[in-house]
């Protein structure tokens, strides 16, 4: 593990488990807005307050002279690949229960794991990429290969995964561009390109044609037209961009500021409280299988965890007696 002010692991772990929080928040609104707004809609209010509110951030952080970059191409590609995770997995979700988009889409710290290897040059050793490996066995179980014929389409049970991929990809070119950039532009950038292409789908398909016909419920969600909220769906959205606004500081801080394997494992506190949401509003509970899928993926993120803190110890200079 490094050490120093881009590594501080315990301050970067506290930032990620606060996200989650946020983030588990966020998805259980977005499934009970999913049937009456469009996703870009929803992703546009969100994402339009959380960039002001982020600006305001941006004030305690160098000012508006930090957005100023030389990595402009990056930034850009950080910002589409988080949008590809959020329509994808957003798409899944307005199908799928709850725990289980989310449990699918916790092959995201695992995939974050195996690319800091080539991506960031980290050292993963022998252990924790089989135990990497094990979290991958509990996606393919909740997947259930072996069932002929399933609810709902293994399209929309990939997409989940197809989010994971680019989440991940995200985060580790986070833990890249943050050396040089605070949390705030490296959230406002995010949150940018959330608007700009949520206008975009607001012009193409904002008036719903491309819904029409159209029985998939992830397609509908996507295509939509958009609706002018009731009061009490537009407090909703206010919320949800205020939350948008911590979801990216937060998360952009935490892999700005530590090694990704270290901080990557965290964020399967997601999987619980997506069971305890699923539950308490939608009266969802998982299958067996996601169950299963649930305690592999927990167990192999605990494993690499702890497995990074003995490595920690091992390197770290053992502190000199001293005399109080």
């Amino acid at each position: 593990m490094n050490t120093g002010a881009q590594n501080r692991a315990g301050a970067a772990i506290g930032f990620v488990l606060f996200g989650v929080l946020c983030i588990s928040l966020n998805d259980m609104l977005i499934k009970q807005l999913s049937s009456g707004y469009p996703l870009h809609q929803i992703v546009f209010f969100r994402s339009a307050i959380a960039l002001v509110i982020t600006l305001v951030f941006l004030q305690f952080e160098g000012g508006f002279i930090a957005l100023r970059t030389d990595a402009v191409g990056l930034h850009v590609m950080r910002g589409l690949l988080v949008v590809i995770a959020n329509m994808s997995y957003f798409a899944a979700l307005a199908v799928l229960p709850l725990a289980d988009a989310t449990a699918l889409f916790f092959v995201a710290p695992l995939f974050i794991t195996l690319l800091s290897i080539p991506i960031l040059g980290e050292r993963v050793g022998p252990l924790r990429i089989g135990a990497v490996l094990v979290g991958f066995i509990g996606v393919v179980i909740m997947q259930r290969p072996w069932e002929s014929s399933l609810e709902v389409s293994r399209i929309v049970l990939l997409l989940p995964v197809l989010a994971a991929l680019t989440y991940a990809l995200n985060q580790l070119m986070t833990r890249r561009l943050g050396v040089k950039a605070p949390a705030s532009v490296l959230a406002i950038y995010i949150q940018g390109t959330f608007t700009l292409v949520s206008v975009g789908f607001f012009i193409v398909a904002g008036d719903g044609k491309f819904a029409e016909g159209v029985e998939n419920a992830s397609m509908v969600f996507l295509l939509r037209a958009w609706v002018w909220p009731p009061a009490q769906d537009l407090w909703v959205l206010i919320g949800m961009g205020v939350n948008g606004a911590l979801i990216g500081y937060a998360l952009s801080q935490a892999y700005r500021i530590a090694d990704a394997a270290t901080v990557a494992p965290f964020e399967y506190v997601g999987l619980p409280l997506a069971v305890i949401w699923g539950f308490a509003i939608f009266g969802d509970l998982p299958s067996w299988e996601v169950w299963v899928g649930i305690a592999l993926i927990v167990a192999s993120g605990l494993f690499v965890f702890f497995r990074e803190r003995m490595k920690a110890q091992r390197v770290t200079p053992r502190p000199v007696a001293r005399r109080h």
